[in-house]
């Protein structure tokens, strides 16, 4: 079994890509420092795949820390890199946490893949690289604007730093996946979103309302340029996107990339609006959501969903799961955490 390295694999997207790799073999170590998860699904995990990882509480910011890890551990196949900070408005906020937290740790992660022979990664990157389209839906080849969020310059950079470190180094192999917005969770309920604090994402937030945990839903701004006002994203099931992490990895893995650095949208091609979720939502389950129109949230962009030919066709990956299923799963997941 080749052994996979997961930064950041107790977190949302992480934990459901664990469960995809394990599913298909791989051996799993799992690095995350608990800021925005939680042990309890390392229990989930194990429960799905009856394969516990191996996992080490450890914080990619202490290079000391990232030095000590790989001289631990040897034979390490591949990397896959979540570990970051990840919402938008909070890093307009925060923007030196979310420099610190989500550039620093990539650096010295490149640096010991160099010091110890690892030659394939997938860095997980964003949509917010391309900002404010000109046109939708989005291609890769679409130019990187001046990013709308820290959170977002952060990809750009780390997009960059990669790249260059590529062309220095012919024998590293990166794929950037750059993926739209995740929702849903594992059909078995035992992994899902588990934001700490008030949710900085929509379905969450849903999801919670739903569960009489908040009071109302905030949807920021009813007068933007679309169909009913309200931003337009493209949701992604997030065991779809788990799926392609895997697939992406199999193609550094069998050598078949035709370049040492490549990029992909992982989306499903199709823009939905948050009151369009919100009434999605509403069907699917038969509960009414109470929500208020509030002020625009700054950093946000009007309407972004992906052009996927290239994963479709390159990667050989496609989204499967609808909204239908994406919303459904996400609020069996709610209910199983808080026993309704």
């Amino acid at each position: 079994m080749k052994k996979i390295l997961v930064t950041g694999g107790l977190g949302y997207i992480g934990s459901h890509t664990v469960v995809e790799l394990q599913n298909s073999g791989f051996e799993v170590i799992i690095i995350d420092n608990l800021s925005n998860s939680s042990l309890n699904v390392l229990e989930g995990i194990t429960s799905i795949t009856k394969k516990p990882p191996i996992f080490e509480r450890l914080d990619l910011r202490i290079k000391a820390d990232v030095i000590d890890f790989f001289h631990r551990h040897e034979q390490i196949a591949g990397v896959i890199h979540f570990a970051a900070s990840k919402a938008v408005g909070e890093s307009v906020e925060q923007p030196l946490h979310y420099y610190e937290n989500n550039i620093s740790t990539l650096i010295y992660l490149l640096q010991e893949c160099k010091a110890h022979g690892i030659h394939n990664v997938i860095f997980s990157s964003s949509c917010t690289v391309y900002g404010e389209p000109d046109r939708l839906p989005i291609t890769e080849e679409a130019p990187v604007k001046k990013a709308t969020s820290p959170y977002g310059n952060t990809k750009q950079i780390s997009e960059e730093i990669i790249e260059d470190t590529c062309e220095v180094d012919p024998q590293l192999k990166c794929i950037a996946l750059r993926y739209f917005n995740p929702i849903g969770a594992h059909h078995s309920a035992m992994i899902g979103e588990l934001p700490v604090g008030v949710p900085q994402n929509l379905v969450p937030f849903i999801t919670q309302t739903a569960a009489g945990v908040r009071k109302e839903l905030s949807v920021f701004g009813n007068d933007y340029e679309t169909s009913d006002g309200s931003c337009i994203r493209d949701y992604i099931h997030v065991v779809d996107l788990a799926k392609a992490h895997v697939v992406a990895l199999e193609r550094l893995l069998q050598n078949n990339n035709t370049s040492n650095f490549e990029i992909f949208n992982v989306g499903t091609g199709k823009g939905t609006s948050v009151l369009e979720v919100i009434k999605a939502f509403e069907t699917v389950t038969g509960t009414k959501l109470p929500y208020k129109v509030v002020e625009r949230r700054p950093g946000d962009v009007v309407s972004v969903y992906a052009d996927t030919t290239k994963a479709n066709e390159i990667l050989g990956w496609k989204a499967e799961r609808s909204m239908e299923d994406a919303l459904s799963s996400a609020w069996k997941w709610e209910q199983h955490i808080r026993n309704i």
